[in-house]
């Protein structure tokens, strides 16, 4: 039962944070969706971080559920990405719905790359 503790005190703290990013960037007035597009690359970078930490039992399994599963689960969100996409296709912003998504799988899979890197130091 402790472990659905950890889980859902991460994933309040980081849905907590992504509202934090999303309130900070509300006055830039972008036709992009920075705020999910930053809160989702950050995630990355953090579990790349903590996984490659892991592979080296320098992370503890409530850390985990904490962190990984919690925090990272209700920090990023692939729901308000897809919704967000999908809103762009209905404006008839094509061009920037597949920029999004082409940005948001490469991006990430990068940051979660560069975080592992940066856990083997």
């Amino acid at each position: 039962m402790l472990n659905f503790l950890f889980v859902f005190i991460g994933g309040g703290l980081g849905s907590m944070c992504r509202y934090g990013i999303a309130r900070g960037m509300a006055h830039y007035k972008l036709n992009f969706p920075l705020a999910t597009f930053t809160a989702n690359v950050l995630a990355c970078i953090i579990l790349g971080y903590l996984i490659s930490l892991k592979s080296g039992d320098q992370v503890s399994g409530n850390t985990q559920l904490l962190i990984m599963t919690g925090f990272c689960g209700g920090f990023s969100t692939f729901s308000t990405f897809t919704a967000e996409t999908h809103l762009l296709f209905q404006e008839g912003a094509y061009g920037q719905g597949l920029f999004y998504v082409g940005a948001s799988l490469v991006v990430c899979l990068l940051s979660l790359y560069l975080g592992t890197r940066l856990g083997l130091r």
